[in-house]
């Protein structure tokens, strides 16, 4: 059964991610899951201890950060932006 689940991100995020997914002929709702169940199927303890993590140290400039936002701040900003 699929279900509707409404995320906000960055428009240059957005814009990559469509160019990935047409190139890799998948629609932007299936790279989501994909990612999502890769991302949880192996119980990461922290955002830190997914694979990717090694990769973004590398090519970042300085210390990767990762940001959390609770949902009272994720819609302040999405109300702001209306």
């Amino acid at each position: 059964m699929n279900t509707k689940v409404t995320l906000s991100f960055e428009q240059s995020v957005i814009e990559n991610a469509k160019v990935f997914a047409k190139q890799h002929n998948i629609s932007l709702s299936r790279l989501c899951e994909f990612l999502l169940r890769k991302t949880t199927e192996k119980g990461y303890a922290s955002l830190e201890d997914l694979p990717v993590s090694d990769w973004v140290q590398m090519v970042a400039e300085g210390k990767a950060e990762y940001k959390t936002r609770s949902r009272k701040s994720t819609k302040q900003d999405f109300r702001e932006r209306k």
